[in-house]
């Protein structure tokens, strides 16, 4: 009797529910933890008058998530901005944007000034939203579910530097950390039924960036079956990397596959660096394919003809002259040992600043370069 075909999906997909039975006993001993860089404390205590600029909390967004995609109309490789259905997508999810974006700003004021009222205004809108049960709806298109891991990668990687803290500014707020956390573990389980075990084929940017979502929530709650799940997703992905530090379903991107290559890095490095200071050392993965990923795109950027080579189209590189795209070089060279030229690159554009990365990453990763070259 022929035996069914087992291919990479096949062997590196054990169920959540496997994940938790079989999580090896050594590691579930030990809590998981971030990198040093989240346990630094609130920086001042002021008192005094401020602007507090808790500005209206949008709306708990518990609708279905049914959005139109940017790329509307697009043939398959999904490279061409249509403008219209674009406008439509900012216009529906400003809330859950808002709420992203809010979170970030205000974890980091607080992290910098220690207002309770900054701390406060985060919580509650976070509270707000959890007990709203909100991007929770079990009615979802691709944009939709896509929405629903970007917002709780983006919340929970901010909710880290509270939970992490030596100044443990969470220990006053108890009962709303625990509302914030359960939604999240919710959420995250929600984003592991979302995105587990698609065909390689379908696997791209939006699987790496829905794991790096359950690292940050597995860490934020302390839950080794969320870990070993986005470190599995992390495997699938890196195996992606061919040998010349191409990913496949990244070159169908055609005039955008440089910037789309770039776009798979910070979720890939955020998940090897947190995973490292857990005792899981991803850097060697299909013969070291993060430091091949992130080689290329660097080559890429000096020289996009690299791409155009492989895939026939000239690369639009407007993407990459943004300098926050680059943030996933703050967890990389951690990681790996960058070379001069790309440490020079990455000092002229710190500080690195995404809220989908949960703020500021060179005050993590390279805090003596916090202000960039302004304060060096």
């Amino acid at each position: 009797m022929p035996t069914a075909p087992i291919n990479l999906r096949t062997l590196l997909a054990p169920t959540l529910l496997g994940l938790a039975m079989f999580a090896s006993t050594a590691h579930a001993a030990a809590p998981l933890r971030p990198p040093q860089g989240y346990y630094a404390p609130v920086e001042a205590f002021k008192t005094g008058d401020f602007k507090n600029d808790c500005d209206a909390m949008p709306k708990p967004y518990t609708d279905k998530l049914e959005f139109r995609s940017k790329y509307e109309g697009s043939d398959k490789a999904r490279s061409t901005l249509n403008v219209v259905s674009e406008k439509a997508f900012r216009d529906a999810t400003s809330g859950i944007t808002t709420l992203e974006r809010g979170t970030s700003k205000r974890v980091m004021q607080f992290m910098r000034d220690g207002r309770p009222e900054q701390l406060e205004c985060t919580l509650g809108w976070l509270t707000a939203w959890a007990q709203a049960d909100a991007l929770m709806s079990k009615e979802f298109n691709h944009t939709g579910k896509s929405m629903r891991k970007w917002a709780l990668g983006s919340m929970a990687s901010s909710y880290l530097r509270l939970k992490f803290s030596e100044s443990q500014p969470l220990a006053q707020h108890p009962q709303q950390a625990k509302e914030i956390e359960a939604w999240f573990s919710k959420m995250a389980e929600q984003v592991v039924s979302d995105w587990d075990n698609l065909p390689l084929e379908k696997t791209n940017n939006h699987s790496y960036w829905a794991a790096w979502s359950v690292m940050a929530t597995s860490i934020a709650t302390n839950r080794r079956d969320l870990f070993d799940w986005a470190v599995k997703e992390y495997k699938v992905g890196v195996n992606q990397v061919d040998a010349d530090g191409f990913l496949p379903n990244e070159l169908k991107r055609q005039q955008r596959a440089l910037a789309y290559h770039n776009y798979a890095l910070p979720p890939l490095a955020m998940i090897a660096s947190f995973a490292q200071v857990n005792g899981v050392d991803l850097r060697q993965e299909n013969n070291a394919a993060l430091k091949r990923l992130g080689d290329r795109v660097l080559s890429g950027v000096k020289d996009p003809d690299e791409f155009e080579k492989k895939n026939g189209k000239e690369q639009d590189m407007d993407d990459l002259k943004v300098d926050s795209k680059f943030a996933w070089l703050e967890p990389f060279c951690t990681l790996y040992t960058c070379p001069a030229d790309v440490i020079e690159k990455k000092r002229d554009m710190q500080p690195f600043k995404t809220f989908r990365l949960g703020g500021d990453l060179t005050k993590v990763y390279d805090p003596s370069h916090e202000k960039g070259n302004k304060g060096s």
